[in-house]
């Protein structure tokens, strides 16, 4: 089968088509013929050897994908050849998805109801399961409560900002540029910043302007660094704050009085470390797939590349001109 294969961190240009053995599912797992695969930040941190999961090389990323089922193993109930699902990676054991083919533990692939195109499949396991984690179990988000989403053009941001509105909050989008925060403000957000307008603490004073000084009662901190410690001078009384990636690779500095005096809350988000924990991500990519197949949802799926130009995936994605979503084809 092809798989992308990295043999040494650096930049796109090391994401290499190879031809490998087909993977044998063992008992307990299911072969998934892939025919999407999203395309993350965390793949790019993997790539450059930035992500502290990632292990050494040679290495194929990829940690969400969608396709059909190939075969099961041993034990494994319920999934049958020919059957849409979605797949969720990251992990120990678990095979990068950047490949034609991938056999997976039965308790990280999703069955797909119909309506849904494996392109938009594959962008759900990673980006909208953290989205939708991160809003509803971590921060418990409630109607009339204002979410600010920092990055909210990007995959996870996106999934974000109609995750909240559809839960009754009221969004702050954030975002890089006045094009990607009218496009945010196209899914659902009820107010957007322009960081490049705004910058800094800038950004800050914007959130309080917009809330009456109160501060937000959620902040989504998709980006880490120097945006981490303006999301907490984001926050209000009794907010909470959702640290899910440091994307910026940047140290951040924080003043506890930003938020103790607030009685407001801190709280970290790890894909990879929640589900080798245990968690079950099955009934709510279910949920998530049920609203996308209703139209909810939209999945805004920006660039679709086939499997071997990876690489210009990659640069499209750090480029950070993309909104919403770029996948891989196979």
């Amino acid at each position: 089968m092809r798989a992308i294969r990295i043999e040494e961190f650096g930049g796109p240009e090391v994401l290499v088509p190879v031809e490998v053995p087909d993977p044998v599912p063992q008992p307990g797992q299911v072969l998934v013929r892939i025919a999407a695969a999203g395309v993350n930040r965390a793949d790019a941190l993997v790539r450059s050897g930035s992500y502290h999961r990632a292990g050494r090389p040679p290495l194929t990323p990829g940690l969400e994908a969608a396709g059909t089922v190939v075969s099961a193993g041993d034990g494994v109930r319920g999934l049958a050849p020919g059957q849409r699902v979605m797949v969720i990676g990251g992990g120990t054991g678990m095979p990068g998805l950047y490949a034609e083919l991938a056999a997976v533990p039965e308790h990280r692939v999703v069955p797909l109801p119909e309506g849904i195109a494996l392109t938009e499949a594959a962008a759900l396991p990673s980006a909208w399961f953290t989205a939708w984690y991160c809003l509803h179990r971590l921060a418990g988000v409630a109607r009339g409560e204002t979410v600010v989403v920092q990055a909210a053009a990007s995959g996870v941001g996106s999934a974000a900002v109609q995750i909240a509105v559809e839960a009754g909050a009221r969004v702050i989008a954030v975002a890089g540029s006045p094009e990607k925060a009218d496009w945010a403000a196209g899914l659902g957000a009820q107010a957007t910043i322009d960081t490049s307008a705004h910058p800094g603490e800038a950004s800050v004073a914007e959130v309080l302007r917009l809330t009456g000084g109160r501060g937000a009662e959620v902040v989504l901190d998709t980006v880490g660094g120097r945006v981490f410690a303006q999301s907490l001078r984001q926050t209000g009384y009794a907010g909470r704050v959702i640290a899910l990636a440091n994307v910026a690779l940047e140290t951040s500095t924080i003043d506890t009085r930003d938020f103790y005096p607030k009685n407001a809350s801190i709280q970290g988000f790890q894909l990879t470390n929640l589900l080798e924990h245990g968690y079950d991500s099955r009934p709510d990519l279910q949920e998530i797939a049920a609203r996308v197949a209703s139209g909810t949802y939209r999945v805004p799926v920006e660039s679709v590349f086939p499997l071997e130009r990876a690489a210009d995936a990659h640069h499209r994605l750090e480029r950070r001109d993309n909104r919403g979503k770029v996948v891989l084809t196979v």
